[in-house]
């Protein structure tokens, strides 16, 4: 299969690409994060991804759509919106570019809503009528992180958007640390 793999970050893309790659498929990457916040953190994660990319020889489409301003009027729903955003992209991204299937490096982050972004990604699949590739990438969590520090590649402290930097912030702080 043609798989178009939505990447947050090197770090989280690390597993879920060597995972698709050894099932034989074809995988592109698409860098479209317009939640992360401020912009110096969108183009170091970008960035790093590029150097990745260039490491391991992956085509990757970027796109630079940066949103700050709407995600403190997300509030609770935020994730939600986030993930709907950024795959909805992404799947009309494969439908325009004849893919055969999306998935997101986000199902790699035990942090995340995992069955959130399974929902959404099952609606989106039928909106589109393109298929979701779904796999279980937690188990690979850790590996990627580890493969990243041995290659040098920054690593974030925190999610992406403004919130969770604040809330990352305030955690550090109580810690006697910062960002």
């Amino acid at each position: 299969m043609k798989i178009l793999l939505h990447i947050c970050c090197a770090p989280c893309a690390i597993y879920p690409l060597e995972s698709i790659k050894s099932k034989n498929h074809q995988v592109k990457g698409l860098y479209f994060n317009p939640n992360i916040h401020p912009l110096e953190e969108f183009n170091k994660r970008k960035e790093t991804l590029k150097e990745y990319a260039k490491m391991i020889d992956l085509d990757v489409v970027y796109f630079d759509d940066y949103m700050e301003e709407k995600w403190p009027s997300f509030g609770d729903k935020r994730c939600l919106n986030c993930y709907h955003i950024r795959l909805d992209f992404a799947f009309k991204y494969a439908k325009e570019n004849g893919f055969d299937a999306v998935t997101t490096a986000l199902l790699v982050s035990p942090y995340q809503d995992h069955e959130l972004i399974i929902k959404i990604a099952n609606e989106l699949s039928k909106k589109y009528q393109i298929a979701f590739y779904y796999e279980d990438f937690r188990e690979g969590y850790r590996y990627g992180r580890e493969v990243a520090r041995s290659l040098g590649l920054y690593s974030q402290k925190y999610c992406g958007c403004i919130l969770s930097r604040q809330e990352r912030e305030a955690e550090l702080t109580l810690k006697g640390r910062t960002l």
